[in-house]
């Protein structure tokens, strides 16, 4: 049964790619997208082209790895610390992101020169948050050595998170009003930021991530049995969750960094996964949770195009509306048991 289920969600996957390719602001017919595909020249439209092969490709690849990563993000910490609402944003690792970006939109005015190096735009909003990630992740990772119950280091990453919070509250209130509506319009999410030439360096991010968190499926399975009998297993509880740290900042920095805070994917898709797939093993939930994870987010950048004006919804419009519902039910759900 689990492995019809997986090859239903691949099916789905693959349904949603399609949709995403023939479905935007733009309405261009099926065979003109099959002929761009297969490289044949639409003279009468050179525009299309450029659509499809500048924006929708890109557009479509971003959302699959972003819903893949954060997902799969949400399962590892779930799993580490025993609780079902931990999420990407509980380790303050996307808040480190939040105020790099902060830092370069509200306080530098969206450009930094050292000496003869001058970056500005897109590239210094991306180097920012990746930065700003980063170091919260390495603060983690050092702090991880001296916390040894990972509550306490929950509460840390919380407590990083209120930190981070205020700064950029600081940064809001002394910012230009051009600034505050960059800042704001970042914070939305969106999945049409990255160009075709930028997709691979994502694309390599997220997939190292991915590549580390199926490494790491037999230590989770372990953890489920408690720290002590992880132990005798000869689980290196230490090593295990700097590893998690590292795979968990990883996926989060980059999809923050390329494509904003996108809120309640890493939260709600671990709980839908489980709940379809009904077995708490990871060697299925984590790749059933980066399926689940990555067709929700394209079905999300699919609904981000129903205005039919040209314009865009803000993703972080879409995706609590799909998340809300879940978390309202594990909420209900545990209350009973």
């Amino acid at each position: 049964m689990k492995p019809l289920i997986l090859f239903s969600l691949i099916l789905t996957l693959a349904a949603l790619c399609v949709a995403n390719l023939l479905w935007g602001s733009l309405d261009i017919p099926a065979h003109a997208v099959w002929q761009i595909l297969c490289g044949e020249d639409i003279a009468a439209h050179p525009s299309w082209r450029f659509i499809i092969m500048e924006n929708r490709i890109p557009q479509m690849a971003t959302a699959l790895f972003c819903g893949a990563a954060l997902s799969t993000s949400g399962l590892l910490l779930q799993t580490a610390f025993r609780n079902p609402l931990a999420g990407p944003s509980i380790l303050g690792i996307d808040s480190g992101a939040n105020l790099g970006v902060a830092a370069v939109m509200l306080c530098l005015g969206g450009g930094v020169t050292l000496g003869s190096l001058s970056l500005d735009g897109y590239l210094l909003v991306i180097c920012a948050a990746m930065a700003g990630a980063l170091s919260i992740m390495a603060l983690l990772v050092m702090l991880s050595s001296l916390l040894r119950s990972p509550v306490m280091l929950l509460i840390t990453g919380v407590i990083i998170s209120y930190v981070t919070g205020a700064l950029i509250s600081l940064l809001n209130f002394s910012a230009t009003e051009e600034g505050v509506h960059s800042y704001v319009m970042w914070g939305m999410g969106n999945f049409s930021g990255i160009s075709l030439d930028r997709l691979p360096v994502y694309v390599a991010l997220c997939s190292a991530g991915l590549l580390l968190s199926v490494l790491l499926i037999k230590p989770l399975d372990t953890l489920l049995l408690g720290d002590r009998y992880a132990t005798n297993l000869g689980i290196r509880i230490r090593l295990t969750r700097n590893a998690l740290l590292l795979c968990t900042g990883l996926l989060t920095a980059a999809t923050t960094a390329f494509c904003g805070p996108i809120s309640f994917l890493g939260l709600a898709v671990p709980h839908i996964a489980r709940m379809v797939m009904r077995t708490s093993s990871h060697r299925i939930l984590v790749p059933a949770t980066m399926l689940v994870g990555a067709c929700l987010a394209l079905l999300c950048n699919l609904c981000s195009t129903l205005p039919s004006n040209g314009s865009l919804i803000p993703i972080n419009v879409i995706t609590p509306l799909i998340g809300a519902p879940v978390i309202l039910y594990v909420i209900l759900h545990s209350r009973k048991q």
